[in-house]
């Protein structure tokens, strides 16, 4: 496959737990043997990077259990919080906004990442370096749309009066959704129809909604069927991924814990992100072997 081959030239299934204990190599850590839980949120990219990061640390004798499928930003942060799991990949826009609570505008990349670190430094967990890819949410229409309305800016939607607008159901109560629409572009005759994380691009095809929220890095993105509106106005912020760690759980796990995650997140591109998450969502591959196919690309396995 086309998709497959970008993977290796450089560039699942929810619910279930995974879990592997291979034998920890000499001087990885003062807790050898211990079992560390790595979390996953609720869409494919997640699945994606739990697999990533999961492998490569088992690769280097880590023992980790995969617990996919938990659920949007405020759940997944009850559950690393409540100590159920050890790390997981958040996005820096959301920690610093939504589960931060603050309706902040940030201005650019390094400031989204200074304050998600600040954050979760006082809250006892260590967020390790971001990705080069940054998973925006966005607003999509079909492009016959795009050019009846003449729809380039969120700010055209004001053309169409009365529409749709599908969201996962937490993008309702969100800033950095339904909220931030209205506050900042003007979008009060927006009416919100909740679409099931997945299925955003089934009730564009369908004419269910006028408007849906998609993430940039979308596989569904890469074949020009939808046309991403430009945000001028930065309501969706900036959204680097990094692992976010207990920070006791990174102290007795040793140095190699760190450089493992760091050294899948350096590799983690726009492009690279596209293609994995189009090779499960289009081309109907597992997560893991589209995981695993990446980081024996890149000798990370």
């Amino acid at each position: 496959m086309i998709l497959l081959a970008l993977l290796a030239g450089g560039c699942g299934s929810a619910g279930k737990d995974a879990t592997t204990a291979p034998r920890r190599p000499a001087g990885s850590g003062e807790a050898a043997g211990r079992l560390v839980t790595l979390g996953t949120k609720n869409f494919t990219e997640q699945f994606v990077l739990g697999e990533l990061y999961a492998q490569a640390l088992r690769a280097k004798g880590f023992r980790v259990r995969l617990k996919r499928n938990i659920g949007p930003s405020e759940l997944i942060d009850q559950t690393l919080t409540s100590g159920r799991i050890d790390l997981y990949a958040e996005y820096t826009g959301v920690v610093a906004t939504v589960i931060a609570g603050r309706s902040r505008r940030l201005r650019s990349a390094r400031q989204a990442y200074e304050a998600a670190r600040s954050f979760e430094a006082r809250r006892g967990f260590t967020m390790l370096a971001p990705t080069p890819f940054s998973d925006v949410l966005a607003l999509a229409v079909k492009p016959a749309r795009a050019r009846r309305d003449r729809l380039r800016d969120i700010g055209d939607l004001r053309r169409l009066g009365a529409f749709s607008f599908g969201g996962a159901p937490e993008n309702e109560t969100r800033y950095q959704g339904l909220v931030g629409m209205r506050r900042a572009y003007g979008l009060t005759k927006a009416r919100f129809v909740p679409v099931t994380l997945g299925d955003q691009y089934r009730a564009l095809d369908s004419g269910r909604v006028d408007v849906a929220n998609v993430l940039t890095t979308d596989g569904q993105l890469a074949r020009g069927a939808y046309v991403v509106l430009r945000d001028p106005k930065r309501i969706f912020g900036f959204q680097n991924a990094a692992p976010v760690v207990n920070r006791r759980v990174l102290a007795a796990e040793g140095p190699a814990f760190r450089r493992t995650l760091d050294a899948v997140s350096a590799r983690l591109t726009d492009r690279a992100m596209r293609a994995m998450n189009a090779a499960v969502d289009i081309d109907r591959r597992d997560a893991a072997d589209v995981a695993r196919t990446f980081l024996r690309a890149h000798g990370l396995l």
